[in-house]
């Protein structure tokens, strides 16, 4: 994160500065993360969770014996495939160019510059269309 320190008045500066000085006495006063991580892991292991179970990243472990007589999973949502690479046919146009008509647009992708231009001068998409 970087800041632009150069348009700031001084007494802006000095007001940063204050700030920083009182977030950099929070911070120090902190443990380092590596000896709160090996004290939470030691509590959790203590009391018989692991980090995972606790908060959801992996499911409990099952006896095989339990996993087998409980219900079947709902079945998993299909991941939507990308249509990176392949196409995906050829539409028919829906907006034609009044001033020439061989300039048109099937409504797919980024708009055309003549019709953003005609857009941007107040004109109406509706009025490109094909009837």
């Amino acid at each position: 994160m970087s800041m632009d320190i150069e348009g700031l008045s001084t007494k802006e500066l000095a007001d940063l500065i204050t700030r920083a000085n009182k977030r950099k006495k929070i911070l120090s006063k902190r443990r380092p993360a590596t000896q709160v991580k090996t004290a939470v892991a030691k509590f959790l292991k203590s009391t018989g969770w692991d980090f995972e179970e606790l908060y959801g990243l992996t499911g409990p472990s099952k006896p095989a014996a339990a996993a087998a007589t409980s219900s079947p999973a709902p079945a998993a949502k299909k991941a939507r495939k990308s249509t990176k690479g392949r196409s995906l046919g050829k539409v028919p146009p829906k907006y034609r160019n009044t001033a020439n008509a061989k300039e048109t647009w099937a409504g797919r992708g980024k708009q055309p510059r003549w019709l953003s231009a005609e857009t941007a001068k107040g004109r109406k998409l509706e009025e490109f269309l094909i009837k």
